[in-house]
This record gives C-alpha cells, structure tokens and sequence, in this order.
C-alpha cells in the first residue's frame, strides 16, 4: 500500500466560531504537508483570535525565512466566504458550519468542479 500526496495549490478553508484554531489546525497541516498553501476565512466574532494566529504564523515564517504568503487569512462575513466558494483559484473548500450554508458551499464549488470538504450540523451552541 502507498499514500501518493498531490499538491493542488491554494486551499480555503472557513471555519465556524467554535474551535477555529482546532479545524484551521487541522486543515492546514494537512494542506501544509500536501504542498499547498491556505487562505483561512473565520467567524466574524473569531477575528481577534485568527489575526493574533496570523502574526504568530508570520513571525515563525520569518524567523525560518519561509514566505509569509504560504498561510494567509481574511476577515469577513458571508460575502468572503461566498467569494471564497466561487474562486476557481481555490482548489478545495473546507468548510466547518451549518448545514444550510455548507450546501450553499458545496453548490459554488462543485459548479467550477472544485473539491470540497464538508464538517456540517454541530451541536455546540
């Protein structure tokens, strides 16, 4: 048996507002280790918690001269995220959420024949 990993470019991932380090985390060692790079798109009530992730990410990129652009995020509501869905740059989706919008999701990205990974319907308040 041999695992075979495949770089696909540029990885988008939207997380909820519970545990977005946990899933970002997740996704991107993920992406990371597959030879991608990622663009996070959180909660709008996580965006303190993602922009202080993002400088300590950037002051470890720097401090090993690796290109801050490798990891990147943005702050927004449904309109990035939406944006996200529809970019043919993004060659898959993860997206952490409710099931409503994880199909509005995985609609946009299966329309540009994107991939997409989907954690839908939690039970955290």
């Amino acid at each position: 048996m041999m695992e075979q990993w495949n770089p696909l470019g540029l990885v988008g991932v939207i997380t909820a507002f519970n545990f977005p380090n946990a899933v970002f985390g997740w996704n991107l060692a993920l992406a990371l280790i597959c030879g991608n790079c990622v663009m996070w798109k959180c909660a709008p009530s996580a965006a303190a918690l993602t922009i202080a992730t993002m400088k300590i990410f950037n002051s470890v990129f720097e401090k090993n001269d690796l290109p801050k652009g490798i990891v990147t995020c943005c702050v927004g509501g449904a309109d990035i995220g939406q944006a996200i869905a529809k970019d043919k740059r993004m060659n898959l989706v993860s997206f952490t959420g409710s099931t409503k919008v994880g199909r509005l999701v995985q609609r946009e990205v299966v329309d540009r024949f994107g991939k997409c990974l989907l954690e839908l319907g939690g039970n955290n308040a």
